[in-house]
């Protein structure tokens, strides 16, 4: 894994994540190359990480073993058939982390015969806090599932797919995930500020709470509802509280949200396949 030559198509925030993962996780800089029409950013990840920097797509994908779409999903279909003969020539596998394409289109651009992986991350790979989905194509074969693994996992946590129809629902709930807690976080900020804490106080000790609970609940055995149970103490304040939450149905406010989420990434992925 550690001589492979990786090729990303866009160099952008995801892209510079996994780029610093996989340098971190030891796969040597000269073997990472970045094509990235932006001088300024192109430059920028040369010095700050040493790889190879590219304006053009053939350049940066000649020879790659495995070649990375970082780029936006309204432009998958274009890059893809203008690299579609060097990839199938090269034998190059392809690893998209481009929301809502499928690997289906991506195989009807690149061709039948090139080695596909979709990976679905979200926003906190960006501090390699990531959890990231992944679905392979039958022509991948086991060591380039094990590139994409390992590649996706500098950014954090992943996970593999049976069937591409789950990254709906993937894209909804992790995805998409951040956001929600975000929100969550903003709506808890704002009840302590509106009760009397001063702004800081109130946000430092939201994200802080948000923090603990998320690490509690990795570093335990027991799911959410039996932790969320032993915190709960009757007619205590954390019942009070949970009383009312669950009086205005958030877990069936949830579902609907998710499922929403899931619809819009089921007509997302049928509008990019139309390119």
């Amino acid at each position: 894994m550690s001589e492979r030559t990786i090729a990303f198509i866009g160099g952008g925030n995801m892209a510079r994540s996994l780029i610093g993962g996989l340098i971190a996780d030891g796969h040597p800089a000269a073997a990472l190359r970045v094509a990235e029409p932006d001088s300024g950013r192109r430059e920028e990840l040369i010095a700050d990480f040493g790889v190879q920097g590219f304006a053009e797509n053939a350049t940066a994908t000649r020879g790659a073993d495995a070649v990375i779409f970082a780029v936006k999903p309204v432009m998958m279909a274009a890059v893809s058939r203008d690299l579609a003969a060097q990839i199938r020539e090269q034998g190059s596998l392809c690893i998209s982390i481009a929301a809502g394409v499928r690997a289906a289109d991506l195989a009807s651009w690149l061709g039948d015969e090139v080695a596909i992986v979709r990976a679905m991350p979200n926003t906190p790979a960006l501090v390699q806090t990531g959890a990231t989905a992944l679905y392979a194509n039958e022509v991948a074969n086991a060591e380039q599932r094990d590139v994409a693994e390992t590649t996706l996992r500098t950014a954090g946590m992943v996970v593999w797919l049976p069937d591409e129809q789950s990254m709906d629902v993937v894209t909804a709930l992790s995805g998409s995930g951040p956001a929600y807690f975000f929100l969550t976080m903003e709506a808890m900020q704002a009840a302590g500020e509106s009760l009397g804490l001063s702004e800081q106080t109130a946000r430092l000790l939201t994200l802080e709470t948000a923090l603990g609970a998320a690490r509690m609940a990795l570093e335990s055995s027991e799911d959410p509802a039996s932790l969320r149970r032993r915190v709960t103490s009757p007619g205590g304040t954390t019942a009070a509280a949970i009383a009312e939450l669950e009086a205005g149905d958030l877990a069936a406010l949830y579902q609907r949200a998710i499922s929403a989420g899931a619809r819009r990434a089921a007509e997302l992925g049928d509008d990019l396949g139309d390119q």
